[in-house]
């Protein structure tokens, strides 16, 4: 399919991580919808990127409103007739890192699951239908190495030692695992999913008080979700990647 004629639609991107995959994947010629909680703060982030002459509109979606979720299934359908490309990256770290593994409210692993793994499934499953009326599907989950089992028991791992937001790692761990299953269910209908670690990007959600922690710019950051968003029949689908780096679950 032309890069020109897709329709995708990102979660969480009214800032960071999010808005910077709308920019590429406008940039790319997609038709892009930048979806957030608030509409207002949509609309504001989409102008500014039809400003520079980017195919974007902007859509309200709270991922944790099931009558949120529904509304925008109804606009995408009504305005396009179908969906593209799916990029999950709505999500939140609400552990107190000081509380460490054990001491971590209820309230702060519900709250965390409600954005993180059930709004991610409640918007894929809203949406589905409309994957289903495209040519070439694609879902992209954006995780983290955070969600690596296999890297949290690895000595040498560079996220071994960091084990005090619980809540996130684990909703992610479940991310990789809901990617893995859907790919499985989707594998003959010419939908692929797949999951991916943004890598340790300068972001807000990586910032200490006045201090910006993280490796990469978020340009960087966005770069796998855009890779595996614009794959072709050829790519993969049920993988965990960053980059061009295929990743340990």
């Amino acid at each position: 399919m032309n890069t020109s004629s897709r329709i995708a639609l990102v979660t969480g991107a009214t800032r960071g991580i999010g808005l910077e995959t709308v920019r590429q994947l406008a940039a790319a010629g997609v038709h892009t919808l930048l979806a957030g909680r608030s509409h207002d703060r949509a609309v504001e982030a989409a102008l500014k990127l039809q400003a520079d002459g980017l195919p974007v509109e902007a859509i309200a979606l709270d991922v944790t409103d099931a009558a949120s979720i529904e509304a925008a299934a109804l606009t995408v359908e009504q305005r396009h007739g179908r969906l593209d490309i799916l990029v999950n990256n709505a999500g939140i770290g609400t552990d107190d890192p000081q509380l460490g593994t054990a001491g971590q409210s209820i309230d702060t692993w519900r709250t965390t699951f409600e954005t993180n793994l059930f709004g991610l499934v409640a918007t894929t499953q809203a949406l589905l239908p409309l994957l289903h009326k495209s040519a070439a599907g694609r879902i992209v989950n954006v995780s983290s190495l955070l969600g690596s089992i296999n890297q949290h028991q690895e000595p040498t791992s560079p996220i071994y030692d960091f084990k005090g937001v619980p809540a996130y790692n684990v909703s992610k761990t479940a991310v990789n695992a809901w990617t893995v299953h859907l790919a499985h269910a989707l594998q003959d209908s010419g939908i692929k999913v797949n999951t991916i670690h943004p890598g340790y990007v300068r972001t807000d959600m990586n910032k200490a008080g006045d201090e910006q922690n993280g490796e990469l710019e978020v340009a960087d950051g966005a770069r796998t979700s855009v890779r595996l968003a614009l794959i072709d029949d050829a790519g993969p689908t049920g993988g965990y990647f960053h980059l061009d780096e295929s990743l340990p679950w």
